[in-house]
């Protein structure tokens, strides 16, 4: 299975002009989600963030988290998720957002391996801090999985570059205080946080956390190198279906290219 490289592809994009978009899509939810990578990829999507479902998703609001729910009652685990992404080729990078106890419950080097072996190339755990990180992220950097890192609007300046730094892929920025989940607008903060990392680092920096709609995607973007397109996307996912995500996932890249 071939991995495509995160944080190239992103650069590569990026500096060709480009709004970067990553949906994020609960890995087993329902008998067809691999349907929707697909859909999303098609759409437009740069790269895809796959969710793996853990019972305890702290960062994860109500839609996500009954996806997750509904994606572990019908039998989903880690070894079966990535077992189905092997069988797809994209040809555009994955990343795999979980839980710490995942990672850690497989043993770094395994869960690594795993990783590279279904063809994903990234990970991220938010809930895994930077300071905690350092064993993760040297097996996961000898596997050749790049390790996505967590900037919230409250990290403090002195530490932010030295998070930016350890970052590999692109730096998540954390669009608001609270879980995952839809807003009606888009918070202050999130600009406030991308401005910062901006500052700070030259890798890719994309804001997830209340990117709601293609017009609060359109507007992030004034600041930051792209999004990451969660709550909406699994929502529509639950609703619609694979057919709805491709449908969304094009919005939002119109509204990124316009």
């Amino acid at each position: 299975m071939t991995v495509v490289a995160l944080e190239a592809t992103l650069r590569e994009r990026r500096d060709r002009g480009a709004k970067l978009l990553v949906p994020y899509i609960t890995g087993g939810l329902g008998t067809d989600w691999t349907d929707a990578v697909r859909a999303a990829t098609d759409a437009g999507a740069d790269a895809l963030e796959i969710g793996i479902p853990f019972s305890d998703p702290v960062m994860d609001g109500p839609v996500i988290q009954e996806a997750s729910d509904r994606a572990l009652k019908a039998g989903a685990t880690p070894h079966r998720i990535l077992a189905e992404l092997a069988e797809l080729d994209l040809g555009i990078p994955l990343a795999v957002m979980t839980y710490y106890n995942i990672a850690f419950r497989a043993g770094h080097e395994r869960f690594a391996a795993d990783l590279i072996r279904a063809g994903v190339g990234a990970a991220i755990l938010p809930d895994l801090p930077l300071c905690e990180s350092g064993p993760w992220r040297g097996a996961a950097s000898d596997a050749g999985v790049e390790s996505v890192l967590l900037a919230a609007p409250t990290t403090p300046d002195g530490r932010l570059g030295e998070l930016c730094e350890a970052s590999r892929g692109f730096v998540y920025a954390v669009g608001l205080l609270g879980v995952t989940g839809e807003r009606s607008s888009l918070a202050a903060s999130a600009t406030e946080i991308a401005a910062r990392c901006k500052a700070v680092t030259d890798r890719p920096v994309l804001v997830g956390v209340g990117v709601s709609s293609p017009g609060q995607a359109a507007e992030v973007v004034e600041v930051a190198d792209g999004v990451i397109v969660g709550t909406a996307v699994v929502r529509r996912l639950m609703e619609s279906g694979p057919r709805g995500v491709g449908e969304l996932v094009a919005e939002f890249r119109r509204a990124l290219d316009a």
